[in-house]
């Protein structure tokens, strides 16, 4: 089966137009999705902050359940960092790139 060469490069523009706008569309996709992500982080920290400032505020800076959310507050640092390099301070209402956390940041408080 031979083609003609206008048929030919017919069929070649429209593969190469369909693999193009496959290509937009898989990328388009993407920023979203780490945009989500950082949103998810941030609310996990803040989350997590708001339980130790609860607990410490109803048991004491040095009880059982303060440590438990001292904990849960590591964790959800630990999370971000380990899918974003980067955490959030919920104190400084600001992203930080570097892992300069301090597990004990609330104790002074």
């Amino acid at each position: 089966m031979t083609f003609q060469t206008g048929e030919r490069k017919s069929r070649s523009r429209a593969l190469l137009v369909s693999a193009v706008v496959l290509g937009m569309l898989a990328l388009a996709g993407t920023p979203r999705a780490s945009a989500e992500d950082y949103d998810r982080c941030q609310r996990r920290i803040a989350k997590a902050d708001h339980k130790l400032h609860e607990a410490a505020e109803h048991h004491g800076w040095n009880s059982r359940q303060a440590d438990n959310a001292r904990r849960q507050l590591h964790e959800a640092r630990e999370h971000c960092w380990n899918e974003r390099h980067r955490w959030w301070d919920e104190d400084g209402h600001r992203w930080h790139s570097d892992r300069d956390w301090d597990d004990r940041d609330h104790d002074r408080h």
